[in-house]
């Protein structure tokens, strides 16, 4: 079960489609604190985990890494407080290059050639060797749901969860399902009344915007859609009629440079809006960068996902993150692979006498329990539904930009800002 438009957003005008949720990880946070200059150094055979990222994508070099970087940081700390039950976890990271012939190269080397116990913080644009990793029964542990792989596969495990059977094919009959939270939250707390949606004139982006505008009109939205032309995209005219249309909310299925480009038409034309709603992918500390030419815009980015804000130092989970990335640009989805390395080390914690296997953390995984990576993930959970839920009750987590103080938490606690939404399908 997955939830549009959550998790990534459309690089290149591929669109990427996301889910979320589930709780209890075992370790407290003393853990990661007070640690002496000098540890004792890990003991025994080395944990081999596996980390596949589209370093070298044709979308950018950094557009995937995010991930990657969090695990990095999470097993770096972690071994340097002794590994897991004195044994060192030993990374091996393959860059696919952003394509299913690399990809497959990448399974076949990590999972049939070296081994690894799991792959963890996965975050493939083209995810080909799905398919390999679950028939080697090899756990893949908090991966991106870029695509339908984590809704499709046993022993794949995506950061946000999944009600799917996960049989072999996605969802239920090729569908999967996304509930309308974020529409319901602008609505309800925001008090938004009109939502434009702009995309370009590609199929992928197309049908993106079709299931944008769909919930929002679910919801009871007046909306008004925009479509570019993908090669010569007039981001002024687009900005223009949103002005004059009265939008409350801009949505979009455009590329980071596209959102960058229509928030700089929008300052340029005076469309001021309630909020421009982007994604986890772009929910990052960059922002001032990345869109420094739309101060206006910029200052009414909000963003949603399944993570606990990166900015929420109160928390103490947060502050670990933070320490271990040691002054680096950060960013939702480092925070989310910082988790995914987390929930490894939790499953393979639970191994009996340290024998760390395959089989013993897919047993973890496959508890009926939630897991929250110590209240950095909203409970994640994952069942095996038959039929796909017409409505369910879902959280999120929402940030708004502001320049001086970075994202800012919204909403409350993400735990309690939930709504009971219809489920609507879509084909991945």
């Amino acid at each position: 079960m997955r939830r549009p438009g959550r998790a990534a957003e459309a690089l290149l005008a591929v669109v990427l489609l996301v889910v979320g949720t589930a709780c209890g990880s075992r370790l407290p946070e003393s853990d990661f604190e007070g640690r002496g200059t000098a540890p004792a150094p890990a003991r025994g055979a080395p944990v081999r985990v596996g980390i596949i990222t589209s370093a070298t994508s044709p979308v950018g070099g950094s557009a995937f890494t995010g991930p990657r970087d969090g695990a990095r940081a999470y097993f770096d700390r972690l071994n340097a407080g002794g590994g897991i039950a004195g044994r060192e976890v030993e990374v091996r990271i393959c860059d696919d290059g952003g394509s299913g012939v690399g990809n497959n190269d990448c399974v076949h080397k990590l999972v049939e050639e070296e081994k690894v116990v799991a792959l963890v913080a996965t975050s493939a644009l083209d995810y080909a060797g799905a398919a390999r990793v679950s028939r080697a029964g090899v756990p893949d542990i908090g991966g991106q749901p870029i695509g339908p792989a984590y809704e499709t596969y046993p022993h794949l495990y995506g950061i946000y969860g999944s009600l799917a059977p996960r049989n072999g094919k996605p969802g239920w009959g090729g569908k999967l399902y996304g509930g309308t939270e974020v529409y319901r939250y602008f609505k309800r707390k925001q008090g938004a009344r009109t939502a434009a949606v702009v995309s370009y004139n590609q199929a992928a982006s197309a049908a993106y915007a079709r299931l944008v505008t769909r919930g929002l009109r679910a919801e009871g939205y007046e909306v008004v859609t925009e479509q570019l032309d993908f090669a010569l995209p007039n981001f002024r005219a687009a900005a223009a009629d949103l002005k004059e249309q009265g939008a409350d909310l801009v949505f979009d299925a455009m590329d980071t440079h596209g959102n960058a480009q229509l928030c700089a038409a929008m300052d340029d034309v005076g469309a001021k809006v309630m909020a421009k709603v982007t994604n986890v992918q772009n929910w990052t500390s960059s922002v001032g960068d990345d869109y420094k030419d739309a101060p206006h815009c910029r200052n009414a980015l909000w963003a949603t996902g399944s993570s606990r804000n990166y900015a929420d130092t109160g928390h103490p989970a947060v502050r670990a993150f933070r320490a271990a990335m040691k002054g680096k640009e950060l960013s939702q989805w480092q925070l989310e692979g910082w988790a995914a390395a987390m929930w490894f080390d939790d499953a393979a914690r639970s191994c009996r006498g340290g024998d760390i296997t395959r089989a013993c953390v897919d047993r973890y995984m496959e508890r009926d329990e939630p897991y929250s990576a110590r209240g950095l993930l909203i409970p994640v959970t994952f069942e095996h539904r038959s039929e796909p839920p017409t409505s369910r009750r879902t959280c999120m987590s929402v940030a708004r930009w502001q320049d001086g103080r970075g994202w800012v938490t919204r909403g409350g606690e993400m735990t309690t800002n939930c709504f009971d939404v219809p489920q609507l399908s879509y084909q991945p």
